[in-house]
């Protein structure tokens, strides 16, 4: 099977000849044993263009990957219409460390050019849109927030949930935590919108949960590659107090945490559970 390959198309702080802004194309496999790059007049920065470059790293590569995987959202819609005619999927990803890692390395690079132009640039950011609510017609019954053991996490692999998303190298084992540190999360009883809410979520794609204080305290759940959606808002002080707690587990467990769906608080059945890993 062949690996997927990360991938990035944005402008940068460079300028061409005639002062016109310089695109860069960056293509890496996970383990950097396969790299192309290649730069673009802004005015030349298009589907078109993106499509050719993407030929030519399949010749150049001897294949095409299993996947392209984009964490920048200006990227992920020049590629999906490059890739239309081409045999290969498009998948946004936020956590895409090896490209990441390349793009800081870059940007260390950049001023040795003579394209270079001397202004604040940040290879990763994001323009993150304010959180919006979440349809008020998806609301459950009620929410908590919890925390579980390792055997608890593994005990969730064996159930019957419709919707579970347990990557592989998000398990306690592949993070290297000892098996007392408590994985924390958000528990929603769903009630009859149960259901619809995990779908609503699948297709959302949960990246991670964070607590924020304020007036009112907030629960903001991050998704796909730059959504933001406020879960629930909150005054009580006991809740905020387990806000705090949550905050302080995910960085014991290195970010690690978990969205759990269930009909109710029996714990008989359960919806939907996702495990998420909260940002470096």
């Amino acid at each position: 099977m062949s690996p997927s390959w990360q991938v990035d198309f944005y402008r940068r702080p460079l300028r061409d000849a005639q002062g016109n802004p310089l695109w860069e194309l960056l293509i890496c496999a996970p383990v950097m044993d396969f790299t192309y790059g290649e730069f673009c007049p802004q005015s030349e920065a298009n589907a078109q263009w993106l499509r050719q470059q993407l030929q030519l790293a399949h010749k150049r590569a001897g294949y095409w990957p299993e996947g392209i995987e984009v964490f920048r959202p200006q990227t992920l819609t020049l590629i999906e219409v490059a890739c239309r005619d081409l045999p290969v999927s498009v998948q946004p990803r936020r956590d895409l460390a090896t490209l990441k890692q390349w793009l800081r390395q870059r940007t260390a690079w950049y001023p040795n050019l003579d394209t270079y132009i001397d202004e604040p640039y940040q290879p990763l950011a994001i323009d993150r849109p304010p959180p919006a609510p979440m349809p008020e017609q998806l609301m459950g019954d009620r929410w908590r927030f919890a925390a579980i053991s390792n055997t608890n996490l593994l005990s969730f692999q064996q159930e019957p949930i419709p919707i579970l998303s347990i990557p592989p190298w998000l398990m306690p084992v592949e993070l290297g935590l000892p098996s007392t540190v408590r994985i924390p999360g958000v528990v929603i009883d769903g009630g009859r919108q149960s259901m619809r809410l995990v779908q609503w979520l699948a297709a959302t794609q949960p990246v991670t949960l964070e607590y924020i204080a304020g007036a009112p305290n907030g629960l903001i759940l991050e998704a796909g590659l730059a959504d933001r959606w406020i879960l629930a808002t909150f005054e009580d002080e006991t809740v905020a107090e387990a806000g705090k707690i949550f905050e302080h587990r995910k960085q014991a467990a290195q970010g690690l945490h978990f969205l759990l769906v269930q009909p109710d608080d029996a714990g008989v059945t359960y919806t939907g559970f996702w495990l998420l890993q909260a940002a470096a």
